[in-house]
């Protein structure tokens, strides 16, 4: 028997394994459309075998983009573009997922393959905003700081965008809280230096996250999980920390999330990151532990055996892979076949299995 090959089931949805494939920025999409591309490249991860199939950080609204060419979901052409999308990882046997995101003071930037930077309004970019008018680094330009209405617009927008998530036919949210954007930028006490109710003491800085949470999970149907991704530490002194991760993800839990997916740092430029293989899993374990809540393991997770440990040692519930999905697509059938199971295959690739 394989425990990372067991079915897991939250709330009324299961998922055939516990292989997710993590958001991944694609930087393809034109005024917040998915595209061709993303057919492709989330279908062809369903098709691999992955239990859930996760879209890219998706913007809920225009602004909330990390760059002009993002995605986003905040009207109904955007529901139907991704319905396609959805349907068709669905039909794979693959759970549908989407990140719903906010890039806070890390908007306006260009693609990654043209050097990042941030974009000018000639070149399609806009003024970002973030809880205190500090800027991500050099380059980057000051956001606005936000004020109490614009954060009541966001906490508007995130429910909106989960509405249309249902109509777009997804079967679980994810809400993005991690890698320096906006929801992680309040969290910390680098990017927010507010001295109202959202900034300060660390219930104040937990107010918008776990805020967003309870109003997506007013309108998200109660039989539908919704997971979180955190950045469990900033990796730099007198930032955001595990301790503090704890306290959120119990909060998270008590707003009606089901998942914490714990990632690590981006919210300073130059922080110094150890990285190794399976280096975040503690933080996965930690929190599993002291917020009694389930967890998903990421970062270098690459091969079978690992992942295979990782769940079965109860470090996590589930483990998600990123760049390792984006090198081999079907890396849940090579890891079936390497743990000795029966993996998932679609009947059209049965000749070769």
């Amino acid at each position: 028997m394989s425990r990372l090959f067991s079915a897991l089931r939250l709330r009324e949805v299961e998922f055939r394994n516990r292989i997710f494939v993590s958001p991944m920025c694609q930087y393809s999409s034109e005024g917040g459309m998915p595209s061709d591309w993303h057919l492709v490249h989330l279908g062809s991860r369903a098709v691999g075998g992955a239990g859930l199939v996760m879209t890219e950080a998706t913007a809920v609204s225009p602004e909330g983009r990390i760059s002009p060419n993002d995605a986003g979901l905040w009207s109904g052409a955007h529901a139907a573009a991704w319905g396609r999308i959805s349907r068709f990882v669905k039909d794979q046997g693959a759970v549908a997922g989407i990140q719903l995101a906010h890039a806070g003071r890390k908007a306006s930037t260009d693609v990654p393959w043209r050097g990042g930077g941030s974009v000018g309004r000639d070149a399609g970019g806009w003024q970002p905003i973030g809880p205190s008018p500090l800027p991500f680094d050099r380059p980057y330009p000051a956001p606005r700081e936000m004020t109490v209405a614009d954060i009541d617009r966001v906490v508007g927008q995130f429910a909106a965008a989960a509405r249309l998530s249902l109509e777009a036919g997804f079967d679980l949210i994810e809400l993005h809280a991690a890698h320096g954007y906006l929801l992680h930028e309040f969290l910390s006490p680098l990017s927010n230096t507010r001295t109202d109710e959202y900034g300060g003491p660390l219930a104040n800085r937990l107010r918008l996250p776990v805020r967003i949470a309870r109003a997506v999970r007013e309108v998200w149907p109660e039989k539908l999980p919704l997971f979180a991704r955190i950045s469990a530490t900033d990796w730099a002194d007198g930032g955001w920390d595990l301790a503090q991760s704890i306290a959120l993800a119990r909060e998270f839990k008590k707003a009606g999330v089901d998942l914490i997916d714990c990632s690590s740092g981006g919210l300073v430029p130059h922080a110094k990151i150890p990285l190794a293989p399976g280096y975040q899993v503690p933080f996965a374990e930690a929190i599993r532990r002291e917020a009694e809540i389930a967890t998903g393991a990421v970062g270098l997770i690459t091969q079978p055996d690992q992942a295979e440990r990782i769940v079965a040692s109860g470090q996590a519930d589930a483990v998600l892979l990123a760049r390792e999905m984006l090198r081999d697509p079907y890396w849940p059938q090579r890891a079936a076949r390497a743990l000795g199971v029966e993996g998932p295959w679609p009947s059209q690739y049965g000749r070769a299995r």
